[in-house]
């Protein structure tokens, strides 16, 4: 499937859209290092909140303290998660698996 052609100015706003994303998840990574925002807390609401749902689960589990790409992956393949899961496509089974690996 080819992509649309756009115009000048729909392509500066999905450019525009795009970066306040990036700074948006970028901005939740940091809340989770800091410990502002908990892990279980976050994939609570990755069904509702849309820039949670699409940031990937490894990406999430790199903020927290410790915890590596080595780590990240060992925790994923061991939990069942495909390393490029995002947060909104977690199933409850594999949510509850990594919430209880985590503890």
């Amino acid at each position: 499937m080819a992509l649309p052609t756009l115009t000048p100015e729909q392509r500066a706003e999905a450019l525009k859209k795009a970066a306040a994303a990036r700074t948006a998840r970028k901005e939740l990574r940091d809340k989770i290092a800091s410990g502002e925002e908990t892990i279980p807390a976050v994939l609570g609401r990755a069904k509702s909140d849309q820039i949670v749902g699409k940031t990937k689960v490894a990406d999430l589990l790199k903020s927290l303290p410790g915890y590596g790409p080595a780590k990240v992956s060992q925790l994923l393949e061991a939990t069942g998660i495909d390393i490029s899961r995002r947060a909104a496509g977690l199933g409850e089974r594999q949510r509850q698996a990594l919430l209880d690996a985590l503890k």
